[in-house]
């Protein structure tokens, strides 16, 4: 066969696979240059795409040529490159709330926004993904609860541990209490998605999932498992957990992520004692996590004050979002508000994961299909 431009291409076509295509190709005698673009960076894939192209040319043309390859790498940014998991049947909103910092209050935010919103109306449930160091069964008063085994369509599922209205699970309720789990990453992800994918959640408007501190493989394991809707994220106002903070968004904000942050909140934001309500003593700084939305345009959703009751509440297993207009569990409710307020915009202006989407009607929010 001739040596030209168009034998090379159909040569070359044979070939081809849909992980390279052929940019430009130039013969100079006996020396060819071909210019590959490719969406996988590794050298293997481009020693195997050399090697077929070389075996493929020296079957038809008898000339011995002297083949050089330049490779270009496309980066994929359709969606299909994106960390997704699989939609839940029956969940309509998975919200990640996570912090940079262990320490921050997070799960306290977490039970606190579940019943608030559940207050509301909304049927809520929680996944305490923090494998090593759960602490959603206390704040719920179920440590010695344990799931039921039920039967749905032949098969055998995991029934939530039901408590003030708000459905759990937590890898809690299968150790005890002073049993540390020492588990490397996968047995942690297995143990994560025989919670979620092994369990009969029912219908949910928000399912919330309480993530542990960090950015990490747990992280990772619950955006590929499941196709989270948005996330939240707890800080303290002092600088070392905003540095954290602030990592923590960069995560959600990763394009292979692109999980919206939906919003900010700032837990103990000041101290206010009992004897003296109107007081605010700012011990951890003050607006540190008001500033950082507004430095990362994201939404600030509230703030939390040091309260004795709150911590009280906690350890008693009866969050405090459960008195009935108190000023803490009004600030909860709130928080709770504005966080429906901003899903509401998340439903709005980008592709929907959910079946069903959240309205608000007449000043009050509701879930409609």
């Amino acid at each position: 066969m001739e040596i030209s431009k168009k034998n090379i291409i159909s040569i070359i076509e044979k070939v081809k696979k849909n992980d390279f295509k052929i940019v430009n190709i130039n013969i100079f005698g006996s020396e060819l240059l071909i210019d590959i673009s490719t969406t996988n960076p590794t050298l293997q894939s481009k020693k195997n795409i050399e090697n077929s192209i070389k075996s493929e040319i020296s079957k038809n043309i008898n000339e011995e040529l002297n083949i050089k390859f330049n490779f270009k790498v496309e980066k994929l940014s359709s969606p299909q490159n994106q960390i997704k998991g699989k939609p839940i049947q029956g969940i309509n909103n998975i919200i990640a709330i996570a912090s940079g910092k262990g320490g921050v209050g997070k799960s306290t935010v977490t039970s606190n926004i579940a019943i608030s919103l559940t207050k509301m109306g909304f049927k809520v449930g929680i996944l305490d993904a923090d494998i090593y160091g759960p602490s959603i069964p206390i704040m719920f008063d179920i440590v010695n609860a344990k799931p039921l085994s039920v039967n749905v369509q032949g098969k055998t599922k995991m029934q939530p541990v039901e408590s003030y209205g708000v459905k759990i699970l937590s890898i809690g309720f299968f150790t005890k209490p002073d049993q540390a789990v020492i588990w490397r990453g996968p047995m942690a992800s297995k143990a994560l998605n025989q919670m979620i994918f092994d369990a009969t959640w029912g219908e949910l408007d928000f399912l919330l999932v309480d993530l542990p501190p960090g950015t990490g493989d747990i992280h990772l394991s619950i955006l590929q498992a499941l196709p989270v809707t948005g996330s939240v994220i707890v800080s303290t106002p002092q600088n070392i957990a905003l540095a954290d903070a602030r990592k923590g968004i960069a995560m959600f904000n990763q394009k292979s992520i692109n999980v919206p942050v939906l919003g900010l909140v700032e837990n103990m934001a000041f101290f206010t004692p009992f004897e003296l309500p109107e007081n605010k003593y700012y011990i951890f700084g003050k607006d540190g996590a008001k500033n950082l939305s507004d430095d990362m345009q994201v939404k600030f959703l509230g703030e939390v004050p040091i309260v004795q009751s709150i911590r009280e509440a906690s350890d008693y297993g009866h969050p405090v979002s459960l008195q009935e207009n108190s000023k803490i569990s009004l600030t909860f409710q709130e928080i709770a508000k504005n966080l429906v307020s901003e899903l509401v915009k998340r439903n709005k202006d980008l592709p929907p994961s959910e079946i069903l989407k959240i309205t608000t009607m007449a000043g009050c929010s509701a879930v409609s299909k």
